[in-house]
């Protein structure tokens, strides 16, 4: 199986193993964790073969960071692109599940220097002790998160997606370090059955015209 992700003269075709991909996204539900004054999730019913009607279709209500999403500039940066206007580009491709289990708090500079990120690590997801907080079905605020100066550290590396496994990256000041840098942001990964090591990432958000974010589905593949 062969990808050709957007990218340079035609784009760059890249390998794929040929078994099943691994889903890293988070099951939208009705009483699952969301990000504390967020929208909730309401999944009804709008027609039903049983009430007559010809076809089921339900009506979903929730808010555009629910679950696994991404983040678009807008969403701290006024005036800046929306979710439909997003390149797809930092989000197909080679990444690295980064082991950043033994982290607390933030993780800054120090921090994802001791990662030791392969040189070229273009697309980093970090796996932290939040994934055991998807065992809770309320929003857990004690959470690790990037601080600013690991999101600077990261753009130094030439770093241009960056995802982590809670509904947060971090606080206002890390999200325009990286927005405004045009970093991609996936937020809500479920990287419990997920190692550390190279993966091949999809991820692709809802085209929302104008949305400051939309929920996506992602997915590996091990390398």
């Amino acid at each position: 199986l062969r990808a050709r992700v957007p990218g340079g003269a035609g784009g760059v075709m890249y390998d794929l193993p040929g078994g099943p991909p691994i889903d890293v996204s988070v099951t939208i539900r009705p009483r699952m964790p969301i990000y504390e004054g967020d929208p909730g999730v309401a999944i009804a019913q709008a027609k039903s073969i049983d009430r007559g009607d010809p076809a089921n279709v339900s009506r979903l209500e929730l808010g555009a960071h629910t679950g696994t999403h991404v983040d678009a500039p807008c969403h701290f940066i006024t005036g800046a692109a929306g979710a439909d206007e997003l390149s797809l580009d930092p989000f197909i491709g080679p990444c690295v599940v980064a082991d950043a289990t033994a982290a607390a708090g933030s993780i800054d500079a120090a921090s994802i220097d001791a990662l030791g990120l392969p040189p070229g690590s273009d697309r980093v997801l970090l796996k932290t002790p939040n994934s055991r907080l998807w065992e809770h079905d309320s929003f857990m605020p004690d959470f690790v998160r990037l601080d600013s100066s690991g999101a600077a550290a990261l753009i130094a590396r030439g770093v241009r997606l960056i995802g982590i496994d809670y509904l947060s990256l971090g606080d206002r000041d890390t999200h325009v370090v990286l927005l405004g840098h045009g970093v991609g942001v996936i937020e809500g990964l479920d990287l419990r059955g997920v190692d550390p090591g190279p993966y091949f990432l999809a991820c692709l958000p809802l085209r929302i015209a104008g949305s400051d974010g939309a929920p996506a589905r992602a997915v590996l593949w091990p390398r």
